[in-house]
């Protein structure tokens, strides 16, 4: 049996309940721990019940047996003397890690953001995400149907600004999705998309309000809404609304990943950062349709073919 220790907020938890669909399409047994992280004080909530998931979950015993993390006084002397014996096994880098769907007695520790994991069972993992346990608080519940409603009925393009976290981490994800990377993207979606109309979903309405200001005022073509009344805890709103978008912007955020490949309409236009991170190498978080610009506003042609 495989245990996946599931961790992050919902981009992440959505990468491993994927790879949970993988490994039993393979037919093998797998479980969660999803108690060691989501214990901490800093934790985000678990999200997968929104989209009427239930998964099965490691009981604490099967998390020690795996981990060789027993602390009874017999166990901490063999370890003393032989070592610890963990079947514990961390995703050799943010790439795609072939060994993990190898393993069958296994504690896998991870990101495992990338589709390669799951493309060739991308129909089920598609179903799987479908948003059929969505609360939304009474008090936002007539904005987010407004939300819905302009999504459906103008040529929407998402984009995914994210702050907050991402600026109190600035030497891991700083410097990325530059504001001219934003123009660029724009100035892309304008062109082909003439009629284009960005709803800006963001963790900061008050700076994204102003931002938008200052670009409408630049360019008085540009049409904007900001989504706003979500908190963290009711961020798979945002979520759905992004994805109901036509088109989309994403920032190098495992968030607006999701929110731009559920998205399913047709002739779909994903346009994201040229790097992820600053502090690692990413290739395989991209998808081959993707249109990469760097934090200059440089289209990127090497990544992408047909411009």
């Amino acid at each position: 049996m495989n245990i996946i220790r599931m961790s992050g907020g919902i981009g992440n938890q959505m990468f491993q309940y994927a790879l949970y669909l993988k490994i039993v399409s393979l037919g093998r047994e797998v479980k969660f721990d999803d108690v060691t992280e989501y214990e901490l004080d800093n934790a985000r909530p678990i999200m997968l019940p929104v989209f009427g998931i239930d998964y099965p979950r490691a009981t604490k015993d099967e998390i020690m047996e795996i981990t060789d993390g027993f602390l009874d006084f017999k166990s901490r002397v063999r370890r003393k003397l032989r070592g610890r014996k963990s079947m514990q096994y961390n995703e050799a880098s943010f790439d795609y890690d072939e060994e993990v769907l190898r393993k069958d007695s296994a504690y896998l520790c991870g990101n495992f953001q990338s589709e390669k994991y799951f493309k060739d069972i991308e129909k089920e993992v598609r179903e799987a995400f479908r948003f059929r346990n969505v609360r939304i608080p009474a008090g936002i519940e007539k904005q987010v149907k407004g939300y819905e409603k302009e999504i459906a009925e103008k040529l929407s393009i998402s984009i995914h600004i994210r702050r907050g976290d991402y600026l109190q981490a600035a030497d891991v994800y700083g410097g990325i999705c530059t504001d001219a990377y934003y123009e660029k993207a724009i100035e892309y979606m304008k062109s082909k998309y003439p009629e284009a109309h960005f709803f800006v979903f963001t963790n900061d309405t008050l700076w994204a309000e102003k931002w938008c200001d200052a670009k409408q005022e630049e360019n008085a073509g540009l049409a904007f809404t900001v989504v706003k009344g979500t908190q963290e805890s009711t961020g798979y709103i945002d979520l759905m609304l992004m994805s109901k978008c036509r088109h989309h912007i994403i920032a190098n955020s495992s968030f607006s990943w999701w929110g731009s490949w559920l998205g399913a309409g047709p002739g779909k236009c994903v346009v994201a950062p040229i790097k992820w991170l600053n502090t690692r190498e990413c290739h395989d978080i991209f998808t081959p349709d993707m249109v990469r610009i760097d934090a200059y506003g440089k289209i990127d042609f090497g990544h992408r073919t047909g411009l």
